[in-house]
């Protein structure tokens, strides 16, 4: 199980800090999703996740508002008591000093965001589930072409992050060189990222590492892609059958999702890099409702009828 500290969500969010005294690296988040604490406020505790960040949002503060201190000062204690992670306001609500002295007492931090509570909630779970994700490492490169996540694997020496290295020079951005750290953040989308030692670099044999961010600057290079389509570049065989027409698509499998798979024969003389480019053109003709090799299909098929 992944888990993200405290501190990574108050500095990812932008969030204030209202118990500094707290170290916020030693809480880690394992859960994706959030909670408004209603029914916990009122006593009701049965079937409480109290994994999930806690949100008091403006409902929660009203209600609240319209207790006695002694009563208001109960429920906070059962509820930051629980061993909740944290205890976050939105709308910039600040939290009262008892409250504070209720979450430095059992060690629960409490922030305060100034987004409503809807946006709030929205982004604390889209971040979450992206960095909690089922997560795996593979050999291969990851480039955006033409916005287009293309992955591409192969053999050590085949040319991986030669061809990479051409799609940059052609306007291009890598996305991740030798290990691709790949997330399945739903049940259509998988992520790929590069690990941070490796980030922004890229190994040649002969020359060495080369910092592709520095070489052709920023806009040559991204932190995180959705990968649409894999390569698998192979050495040229002779006694095998290669698709030729492309009527069918083939798959790959990461994490239980099916990515679209082409297996490219290498041989001396052929431009990876114009096939890469190639095969992320004719993947988003297909996405919009053209394939050329039923086109070809349908007018052979039509020639022959009007011959018969």
């Amino acid at each position: 199980m992944y888990g993200v500290t405290i501190t990574e969500l108050i500095e990812k969010l932008g969030l204030r800090n209202m118990t500094m005294e707290l170290d916020t690296d030693a809480i880690v988040l394992v859960h994706p999703d959030v909670n408004r604490p209603a029914l916990q406020l009122t006593g009701f505790f049965d079937h409480f996740d109290k994994d999930r960040v806690q949100i008091i949002g403006y409902v929660e503060q009203a209600y609240l508002d319209k207790l006695t201190p002694e009563r208001r000062h109960e429920v906070y204690d059962a509820l930051i008591s629980s061993q909740i992670p944290c205890l976050l306001f939105s709308r910039g609500m600040k939290p009262a000093e008892d409250v504070l002295e209720l979450c430095n007492h059992y060690g629960v931090p409490c922030m305060v965001s100034e987004k409503t509570t809807s946006d709030l909630m929205a982004e604390v779970i889209r971040w979450l589930n992206v960095k909690l994700a089922p997560m795996i490492s593979i050999h291969g490169v990851l480039v955006d072409v033409f916005g287009e996540g293309v992955l591409i694997m192969g053999e050590s020496g085949i040319g991986k992050s030669e061809a990479a290295l051409e799609l940059i020079k052609r306007g291009h951005r890598l996305v991740s060189d030798d290990v691709v750290e790949i997330r399945r953040v739903s049940d259509e989308t998988i992520i790929g990222s590069a690990p941070d030692i490796t980030r922004h670099f890229i190994e040649l044999r002969g020359i060495g590492i080369i910092d592709v961010k520095t070489l052709f600057g920023v806009e040559s290079v991204k932190d995180t892609q959705a990968i649409d389509m894999v390569i698998k570049l192979e050495e040229w065989d002779r006694e095998k059958e290669y698709d030729r027409l492309g009527m069918e698509d083939q798959y790959t499998e990461f994490l239980g999702n099916k990515v679209v798979c082409h297996s490219i024969p290498i041989r001396p003389g052929r431009n990876l890099a114009i096939i890469v480019e190639s095969a992320a053109v004719n993947y988003r003709q297909k996405k919009m409702g053209y394939n050329a090799a039923r086109e070809l299909y349908n007018r052979v098929q039509a020639n022959l009828a009007r011959k018969d």
